[in-house]
């Protein structure tokens, strides 16, 4: 296959955090029966008319400005027409001639090579309704219909499924973050289009576009390009051409999936949506707005790093917005932040997983976590002991004291008696010793359980296991 430069853009609809729809008082929910969540204006009766959901605008203002998009203060609404079963009005409202955003970027890093893909609008707009096909039968569910979008468009910047993927996971973490959307892409709140094209030099035209649908996972991004770059080449290596397509991506086939030939452009006839006034952005309102942002990933990233955290734990814990949240409230406590998030992504995380629950829903309060910390920082807290004492520390009222004191612990943290314990284990084990020094480890793990024995589990393993390796190392 020969050489080609891959074009890709990307459009993507995420779905906002709003309690309720863009245009009506309809409830903004997920999961319900069909056609529950529905009302007059979500069904497009006559006579019915749109009233804007202010927070609606005041989050796409927030998505531009963490997305560096600058801001329109002046805008309207148009009417998209066009006739489909979901689309009861038989028009979309929506943003073509003002978005509220424009000429932004999103910064991901590839291969360690930092890139700026550009981002060239940023669209407020209604969905439609969920259409379910059943053999000769189409069904609508009309509880989608009028939830707000942000749709973001990319500039036909980027070259590679990689790059594709690295986008999709920088914008969907942004998003996540600043509470523009739950970002769910297996629930649809975050669905994602992929406009990609080859062509032989830099300064040839554009190759044939082909959009490809349906992508269902961050995975599939990647993949479908890929696939999508490896059929286009193929083609034009046999001397065939293509017209311009939609296809889907078949997460069984591992590939794209014809749906349809754009035989002639679409025309949406958009004109200004009547019933909607013109808006109206000061300079105080939007600074109101941003006013409520916290802090986003690459300034957390920043800061766990200046306090001493390790690269895997930051991005285990940015992972986790719940936890990394719960994590910025001690910033500025001057605990050990690297042993705090070793606690939280541990034993804390392996809990929450298995009783489904936040950390926010546990009774870990802000002195009980720093207590938790300190002690482990000063081994008087041992791993095991977190392990056994775990419920009791998320579900019940009482301090760690407390709980320390009804469990019986009360380890050896003085360095001297640590000390004293294992000189007496290596002199009273001196076959063991003879063995270690001639290298079987098995003899190790003997010595170390004679110390815990010893000690009668009262000393920190790790802390044992330090000092009576470099004691051995003397002999």
């Amino acid at each position: 296959m020969s050489n080609y430069i891959p074009t890709i853009g990307i459009e993507v609809h995420v779905e906002l955090n709003t309690n309720t729809k863009i245009f009506s008082n309809s409830t903004n929910g997920y999961g319900m029966s069909a056609n529950t969540l529905v009302n007059e204006i979500d069904l497009g009766y006559p006579g019915t008319l749109p009233l804007l959901n202010q927070e609606v605008l005041n989050i796409g203002i927030k998505a531009c400005h963490v997305l560096h998009c600058k801001i329109r203060h002046e805008m309207h609404f148009d009417r998209k027409n066009y006739f489909y079963p979901d689309n009861p009005k038989n028009y979309q409202i929506t943003q073509s001639r003002t978005p509220i955003g424009y000429d932004g970027y999103v910064e991901v890093d590839v291969d360690g090579v930092k890139k700026k893909i550009e981002i060239e609008e940023i669209h407020i707009e209604e969905d439609t309704c969920k259409s379910a096909h059943r053999k000769n039968v189409t069904l609508l569910d009309f509880n989608r219909a009028g939830v707000p979008l942000l749709e973001i468009v990319t500039k036909p910047c980027m070259t590679s499924g990689v790059e594709a993927m690295k986008y999709i996971e920088k914008l969907r973490e942004v998003l996540l973050y600043a509470s523009i959307s739950d970002c769910k892409i297996e629930e649809g709140s975050m669905r994602c289009d992929c406009n990609v094209s080859i062509r032989k030099n830099k300064d040839d035209p554009f190759g044939t576009k082909v959009e490809v649908k349906n992508i269902g996972s961050i995975s599939s991004v990647g993949v479908s390009v890929d696939r999508e770059i490896e059929r286009q080449a193929a083609l034009y290596d046999k001397g065939e051409s293509f017209k311009e397509q939609t296809r889907r991506f078949d997460s069984k086939l591992n590939d794209t999936v014809l749906m349809r030939v754009k035989e002639t452009g679409n025309d949406y006839r958009y004109f200004p949506e009547p019933d909607i006034p013109y808006i109206h952005l000061t300079d105080s309102y939007i600074e109101n707005v941003l006013s409520s942002i916290s802090m986003l990933p690459d300034e957390r990233r920043e800061k766990y790093k200046q306090l001493g955290m390790s690269t895997v734990n930051i991005e285990k814990i940015i992972s986790n917005k719940s936890l990394s949240d719960f994590l910025n409230s001690f910033l500025t406590s001057n605990i050990d932040m690297q042993i705090a998030s070793n606690l939280l992504l541990g034993d804390i995380s392996s809990y929450l997983n298995k009783t489904n629950k936040s950390i926010c829903e546990t009774k870990l309060t802000y002195d009980k976590f720093i207590d938790l910390v300190q002690k482990s920082s000063h081994r008087e807290l041992t791993s095991k002991n977190i392990k056994e004492m775990l419920v009791d520390i998320l579900e019940s009222d009482k301090d760690i004291v407390t709980l320390m004191k009804e469990a019986g612990i009360s380890n050896i943290t003085d360095e001297k008696e640590v000390l004293r314990l294992i000189l007496k284990v290596i002199e009273n084990n001196g076959e063991s010793v003879s063995s270690y020094l001639e290298g079987h480890d098995r003899a190790f793990k003997y010595l170390m359980g004679q110390v815990m024995k010893e000690s009668g589990g009262k000393i920190d393993p790790l802390v044992a296991s330090t000092i009576l390796k470099r004691e051995l190392d003397k002999k």
